[in-house]
């Protein structure tokens, strides 16, 4: 199981990398405070009744250049008879602006069956640049970033804190600039109204997503993806399922810690 790929479809609310020359929309203006430091969340992912991966993210703080940051911490693992099969050890780091949302410095070190990478992403907003230090190859590169671009990670701390869900409107899109390796995407969503959702923590009022993916390669086509998204001041990430060309997978909130607000569960 690609780690790295569900890592990018839930928490980045999924899987939308198009290389497009077209922009963002606007920058969103901060509407609450969705999270705090000493959030932790773990998710379980699954095909089908057999359990692939657990993932976790956390947000810790931090400076950096003197400048107080959130620093997110992402960890994911193969588990089980997957593990025997295809060991992944995976970890993510993002540090990004308390005021603005923006990433100032990015890291990736994974290990998926042999495959490794460890990569470090200094961003510069001002100049509008990154700067890629690929420590496995000893290479650094300077690339152009287009305006308020996100990393991996970052982003899905970005859409909870600076956009106000209580304006979506039923078949809304919206846009934000990522960088990743080595490449700028358009992430784009697509709001498809709200839901209710049976979990182990009980009934969840949510936003339901379906972001745009490309087909043929992994997704069987282009709206293959649904997240949900728990419709209160937390937006925490709750489900994910993604249908393949063979079967589905899903990723389901397992355990969480330390929220900012109370968890929004439906009363009957």
């Amino acid at each position: 199981m690609n780690l790295r790929l569900l890592f990018f479809l839930f928490y980045c609310f999924g899987i939308s990398l198009q290389a497009q020359e077209s922009v963002a929309y606007a920058p969103l203006e901060k509407s609450n405070d969705a999270f705090d430091v000493g959030e932790w969340f773990e998710f379980r992912i699954h095909y089908g009744i057999f359990n692939a991966s657990f993932a976790t993210l956390e947000v810790r703080a931090d400076t950096i250049n003197q400048t107080p940051v959130f620093h997110a911490k992402g960890y994911g693992t193969t588990t089980g008879l997957a593990r025997w099969f295809f060991k992944v050890e995976d970890h993510y780091d993002t540090y990004f602006r308390k005021d603005t949302g923006l990433p100032m410095f990015f890291k990736r070190d994974i290990n998926e069956g042999g495959y490794t990478k460890n990569v470090e992403i200094r961003f510069d907003h001002e100049k509008g640049s990154a700067l890629v230090n690929n420590l496995k190859k000893k290479r650094k590169e300077s690339f152009e970033i287009r305006e308020n671009s996100q990393d991996l990670i970052s982003v899905f701390y970005y859409l909870r804190n600076f956009y106000n869900t209580e304006e979506l409107v039923k078949g809304e899109s919206l846009g934000i600039n990522m960088f990743f390796d080595q490449e700028n995407y358009l992430f784009q969503l697509k709001f498809l109204g709200r839901e209710n959702l049976n979990t182990k923590f009980g009934k969840v009022r949510c936003l339901k997503f379906r972001p745009v993916v490309q087909s043929g390669r992994v997704f069987r086509e282009e709206e293959s993806v649904t997240i949900w998204v728990s419709d209160d001041p937390n937006k925490i990430p709750i489900k994910l399922r993604a249908d393949l060309r063979v079967g589905a997978i899903e990723c389901d909130l397992e355990n969480f810690k330390h929220l900012k607000h109370p968890f929004g569960l439906v009363l009957d």
